[in-house]
């Protein structure tokens, strides 16, 4: 009678399972979007429009008859410039932390201020050059990088308005490093086979490869009358201090409440001040931070079957059901690269929706664009609460958002 009445109650508990909602999925043919006809428009080679507009199929998340974000006008925003496109590059890290900087010197000081990306892109590339030379050659050369990377460069060089230094030469109007991040490698590829490693020779070098596609940065510049170099620039008119930000990860590999280095390819100069704590108290951290008026820079995998064509990304109950969700779950699929650190985004509102959060994501890529140049959507993701707590890996965030538990780092 005992195992009669455990089976029962094993089949009830089986049972309370799939009474849970079981999502559906549909197969989705690929067609070309704002990558192909915008960014890629007259400079793709003809082998590459015939590879963009060869039918693919994609399984996605089905979300019809949800009730899901529509509208970014749902949402409690808070400022920040509208959303550009990084063009054909891999730069989403400069892009999305500096929106982010925006905002943060909009919340701080009331100015509206464009910042230049690429000013931060071009020294970001001396400094890999520089240590790819110091390394011998084996530490990563890539358009890649992480949300300190920019803290790293503000340190180092400062910061720069966009009408200083918007990097587009020759009358472009969409960013395309497909053939400078290809000579910069090739190069410095040489460089390693020859040995070759003086380190004046090679960073004058990558800087004039760079010139010559995205130009050289101005030493000094106006801004509203007044003349500045980067640092100065920084420190007066924007008034941000590198130092008040803080990267925040939570991962089982290392100890909880110590810092640690986040093992990407993208961290390639080795960073292991990133601040790893559990992830009830990340999530805490995220959700405190967007609701007190602090925007965040998030990092994480946006290459999943639960992002939508209407820029809708959840979990499906088919990959994982909301209540599995656990530290053991997320670290699973970072260990079998099923999430990976694949892209920077601004996290910029929130909205409270039948008893769930969700997240206003500010994007740079163009997948966030396929909904329409019309449409107010264009350039943002509706994020679910699930999605960040499973996908999302690190995030930057103000000092005073980590107030509360930082007691716990010390001791």
């Amino acid at each position: 009678m005992k195992k009669l009445i455990l089976s029962a109650l094993g089949i009830l508990s089986l049972s309370s399972v799939y009474a849970q909602q079981q999502d559906k999925a549909s197969f989705i043919e690929a067609k070309p979007g704002y990558y192909q006809n915008t960014i890629m428009k007259g400079i793709a080679t003809e082998e590459e429009k015939e590879a963009a507009n060869k039918n693919q199929t994609y399984m996605k998340m089905d979300i019809t008859g949800m009730d899901v974000p529509t509208s970014v006008d749902e949402f409690t925003t808070y400022w920040r410039n509208n959303p550009i496109s990084q063009g054909n590059t891999g730069t989403c890290w400069s892009f999305s932390t500096t929106s982010y900087f925006e905002a943060e010197i909009n919340r701080q000081t009331k100015q509206q201020i464009k910042l230049s990306e690429l000013f931060t892109v071009y020294w970001e590339y001396v400094e890999k050059a520089r240590y790819f030379v110091q390394t011998r050659g084996t530490s990563n050369f890539d358009e890649g990088s992480e949300a300190n990377g920019v803290v790293r460069i503000m340190k180092m060089y400062g910061a720069m308005p966009m009408d200083a230094y918007d990097g587009l030469q020759d009358g472009r109007k969409i960013h395309n490093h497909a053939k400078m991040a290809d000579e910069m490698r090739t190069y410095l590829n040489s460089v390693k086979a020859n040995a070759a490693w003086d380190e004046e020779t090679v960073l004058k070098t990558v800087k004039g490869i760079m010139d010559h596609y995205i130009g050289t940065p101005a030493t000094t510049f106006n801004y509203n009358g007044k003349n500045y170099n980067p640092k100065s620039f920084l420190n007066e008119v924007c008034k941000l201090n590198p130092n008040d930000y803080i990267d925040v990860c939570s991962l089982m590999e290392k100890p909880y409440w110590t810092t640690m280095e986040y093992k990407v390819p993208d961290n390639w100069w080795h960073n292991s001040d990133y601040h790893n704590v559990p992830l009830d108290v990340f999530m805490n951290i995220v959700n405190t931070s967007i609701k007190k008026g602090y925007s965040l820079t998030i990092g994480g995998d946006v290459s999943e079957p639960g992002f939508n064509i209407s820029n809708v990304c959840q979990v499906p109950s088919w990959d994982i059901p909301s209540a599995s969700i656990t530290p053991e779950a997320r670290q699973f699929r970072f260990y079998n690269h099923t999430t990976t650190d694949d892209h920077g985004m601004h996290l910029v509102g929130y909205l409270n929706k039948n008893g769930k959060v969700w997240y206003l994501v500010k994007d740079s890529g163009a997948g966030s664009r396929n909904v329409g140049g019309e449409n107010k959507n264009f350039g943002y993701y509706f994020f679910s609460e699930d999605y960040v707590k499973l996908k999302i890996m690190d995030v930057l965030v103000h000092k005073d958002m980590l107030q509360d538990y930082m007691y716990n780092f010390k001791h």
